[in-house]
């Protein structure tokens, strides 16, 4: 199997996103990915993992005060693959390279397996916060200086 990480640029609603995100549980996701029309413009950025040439999932981020919150949908034909976790140091190498300080990531109250994401995301090293949010932080030690 190939697998490839594809930055959005620019990020439009699609099948492939309207098949993973837009028709996922309800609760999961905001709502208005579900009444999204292809080709309309999507917020913050996105990349979708193909393997094989087949969209298996998105990871989104939003930079928001020096962190980068995010999101992830794997097809649910191919959980329990890996892909979560790809998508998750993926998502981190992105973020290292904005110089950002953390991944975060908030469990919507409306999410039906609350307890299931967060324990995915704990044993990636995301720690709970006292705001709600689990945080991992993102390792600066192994990043070459920008060159001049």
């Amino acid at each position: 199997m190939e697998r490839r990480w594809i930055h959005e640029n620019p990020a439009v609603w699609t099948a492939d996103k309207a098949r993973i995100v837009g028709r996922a549980q309800e609760g999961i996701f905001d709502g208005r990915y579900a009444a999204a029309a292809e080709g309309e413009l999507v917020p913050g950025a996105w990349w979708r993992v193909e393997d094989d040439g087949r969209t298996v999932a998105f990871g989104w981020m939003d930079v928001v005060w020096g962190d980068a919150e995010i999101l992830l949908a794997t097809d649910p034909d191919r959980r329990n693959q890996g892909i979560g976790s790809y998508v998750l140091e993926h998502l981190a190498d992105e973020a290292h390279k904005r110089g950002l300080n953390y991944l975060y990531n908030v469990i919507r109250p409306t999410h039906p397996e609350p307890e299931k994401v967060k324990a995915f995301l704990e044993k990636r090293g995301f720690t709970p916060s006292n705001d709600g949010r689990l945080l991992r932080s993102i390792a600066r030690a192994s990043v070459p200086p920008p060159a001049p």
